[in-house]
């Protein structure tokens, strides 16, 4: 048994003050305002804490039930200097307010936020790794011809935009197809739900910690910066005046940005005013529309 397994805190009182940051995590108003105010997240399964470890997060304690502190022993000896919690599925649950059944959770400390201006320029930027040594990196590292050196911009990029979406599963399920499909950046308006909540990165398996996010701070004026930095911006619509998915693809952009509005009511007016296109998924069988986080992946796939 590693010496981070056999370190580990047994917890036996549900009210214990070390453990406050994972109480109440099915009162999910509560949470949104206490993760913030205290500059954490919460990370929750063994793989989403793995991920969340990779991308550079730092955790600030562990909290598992007994039967999962061997499968992550490694990462406590990665981190002999953070405290583990751990106790029976009973007094787990009777802190959390449900049964632990994905392994790990984890208290992570919030990253800085990233500037809109720095996550528009890194997603058109190219970078080439000179003089790797390690032989297993290669393939990573290579560049393709048409691609320029260092300092130079992507032939194409995509970023995504989600404005005022507000179910952090929908916003999860977006982030994961993001990942999955290449998208280079997502920005998310003021009213935005928080990529961060625990569902939100929960749903999208962690891969919110993969691709470079920043919340805008002024919406929908913010439009033109993202046009100055060159890209055609395109609202996924019902409006009058769409051109369908298939019709954009065929336009080629080099740098595209998709705007996807709120679950109920689509883009706000201040935002579809100023769009370079607006854009429509054609229906069939009297379907009029795709849930946000399916008509993004559909959107991305077809643009990629």
């Amino acid at each position: 048994m590693s010496d981070g397994v056999s370190a580990a805190i047994e917890l036996s009182d549900p009210s214990d003050p070390r453990v406050a940051a994972y109480s109440t995590l099915s009162d999910a108003a509560l949470r949104r305002t206490t993760d913030a105010e205290h500059g954490i997240f919460l990370a929750e399964s063994s793989v989403v804490v793995r991920r969340a470890l990779a991308a550079g997060m730092r955790p600030a304690s562990f909290f598992l039930a007994h039967r999962y502190l061997d499968s992550m022993a490694d990462v406590f000896a990665a981190h002999p200097d953070v405290p583990v919690y751990t106790g029976t599925d009973e007094t787990m649950q009777s802190i959390t307010g449900f049964h632990l059944h994905r392994g790990a959770l984890a208290a992570m400390y919030r990253p800085q936020a990233r500037s809109v201006v720095s996550v528009l320029d890194g997603a058109r930027r190219v970078a080439l790794l000179d003089d790797v040594a390690d032989h297993t990196n290669v393939e990573c590292s290579k560049v393709s011809a048409e691609s320029p050196q260092v300092g130079g911009s992507k032939r194409r990029s995509r970023i995504a935009i989600f404005e005022n979406i507000v179910d952090h599963t929908n916003l999860g399920a977006a982030f994961r197809s993001a990942a999955a499909i290449g998208v280079d950046a997502v920005l998310v308006t003021p009213s935005c739900a928080d990529p961060l909540y625990r569902r939100s990165i929960r749903v999208s398996m962690g891969t919110v910690f993969q691709v470079p996010w920043a919340r805008i701070d002024s919406w929908s004026a913010d439009i033109d910066l993202i046009k100055e930095h060159g890209y055609v911006v395109a609202g996924m619509t019902l409006g009058e005046g769409a051109i369908t998915l298939d019709e954009l693809v065929e336009e080629d952009h080099p740098h595209l940005a998709l705007v996807f509005g709120t679950e109920g009511h689509g883009l706000t007016r201040q935002a579809d005013r100023r769009l370079d296109r607006r854009v429509t998924i054609p229906m069939m069988h009297g379907v009029d529309s795709l849930n946000v986080a399916a008509s993004a992946a559909v959107a991305f796939y077809a643009t990629r």
